[in-house]
């Protein structure tokens, strides 16, 4: 993986170099930031980085027999522990070694922009969540205890770190705080609250930011050669996720489905009809599933954005189809400066709880009481 690869983060990756160039690589780091910003990839570009054996100014030279094996993500010093759990194959003790096969490929096919709901759709795990347990945390023990094969560090990996039960969490602190000589650790994290204080205090943190918009359209653009107003409803959609904007750039599906239940949704919010919000959220809303549902939330809040836009005379920066412009001219007067933040931090922590497995009519029903209460907001 080279830093090359890797959408934005310019800063950060030059930090990340120059610590390696000034021989300051943190025995422990925490990489945090929210899903789709690219923190895995970050932090295998780095440990390739580290263990090139022929850098370049500004990234690994991806040639030498170090890179190339990091580049299929399957370097003898280069150990991963992730969430896992039971499924068809594997029907109990789950553990990482059991699945790096899967991990591998996942990584390869998505170019390690990794998000739970796509790996456990890898994993084909149902409904289970599933966990970083103590078995991981022995195995990894024992691997780190031993010589590094062939690279000058071992890089330890643990994705969704806040995923680690307490028993994993515990038996892993002295190995963080004391780690075996040219050794490396790297936590990934979306949410240090979820964190032990006693893991958190053993890393040097490292926050790695939402993309910005301009950064992720152009990419979009650059990757998949759609036109720029495909790529900019997009890019806002997606709110900094280049996960969730690569999925929608190339959904067939129009985004139309979601305009039709935004209006209605909004509709029975005006009113504050009880029933046919009860009705809707059943019907509609549940149909969706949790990453359909994910997504709506996400349009919903580019609508509010750009009926503040609207109300700023900003028309040139709002990309809709007529139909969706002519709605936007009508809901515009109910949205204002006072009470769009409200509406954001409403939003933003409904698609957190639903990706948390938070239960979504109960998410959905206080979504419209707050919005109801909010359109009164001059």
């Amino acid at each position: 993986m080279l830093f090359s690869q890797i959408i934005g983060h310019e800063d950060i990756k030059k930090k990340l170099i120059q610590s390696v160039k000034e021989n300051r690589v943190a025995h422990a780091q925490l990489f945090l930031g929210p899903e789709g910003t690219g923190k895995l990839a970050l932090a295998i570009a780095y440990a390739q980085y580290i263990n090139c054996t022929n850098k370049k100014e500004n990234d690994s030279c991806g040639e030498c027999p170090s890179c190339k094996k990091f580049n299929a993500f399957a370097h003898p010093d280069l150990h991963f522990i992730f969430p896992t759990t039971t499924n068809k194959n594997v029907k109990k003790d789950p553990e990482s070694d059991l699945f790096m096969t899967e991990w591998r490929d996942y990584l390869v096919s998505n170019n390690a922009y990794a998000d739970l709901p796509s790996w456990y759709n890898t994993l084909e795990v149902e409904n289970k969540q599933g966990a970083i347990n103590v078995r991981d945390a022995s195995t990894i023990m024992r691997k780190l205890n031993l010589k590094a094969y062939e690279a000058e560090y071992k890089v330890a990996i643990i994705w969704m770190a806040e995923k680690l039960n307490v028993q994993a969490a515990n038996k892993l602190l002295k190995l963080l705080e004391e780690p075996p000589e040219k050794t490396v650790f790297i936590l990934i994290s979306e949410n240090q609250e979820e964190l032990l204080v006693t893991v958190r205090s053993r890393t040097m943190l490292l926050k790695v930011p939402k993309l910005p918009l301009e950064v992720v359209q152009s990419a979009l653009v650059g990757k998949y050669n759609c036109d720029n107003a495909k790529a900019y409803n997009a890019a806002v959609l997606a709110n900094g996720n280049w996960i969730l904007a690569s999925n929608l750039v190339n959904e067939e599906e129009d985004d139309n489905i979601y305009f039709r239940l935004f209006q209605k949704w909004m509709r029975y919010c005006f009113r504050f009809s009880a029933s046919e919000l009860i009705d809707f959220i059943a019907n509609d809303i549940k149909s969706l599933g949790r990453e359909k549902q994910k997504e709506f939330l996400a349009y919903g809040l580019k609508i509010f954005h750009n009926a503040l836009l609207l109300n700023n005379n900003l028309m040139d920066n709002i990309l809709l189809p007529d139909e969706e412009r002519a709605f936007l001219n009508n809901f515009a007067p109910f949205i204002s400066n006072n009470n769009i933040d409200l509406i954001t931090e409403l939003f933003e922590e409904s698609i957190n709880q639903i990706e948390r497995n938070g239960n979504a009519s109960l998410i959905f029903l206080d979504d419209s009481f707050k919005i109801f209460n909010y359109f009164k907001i001059k």
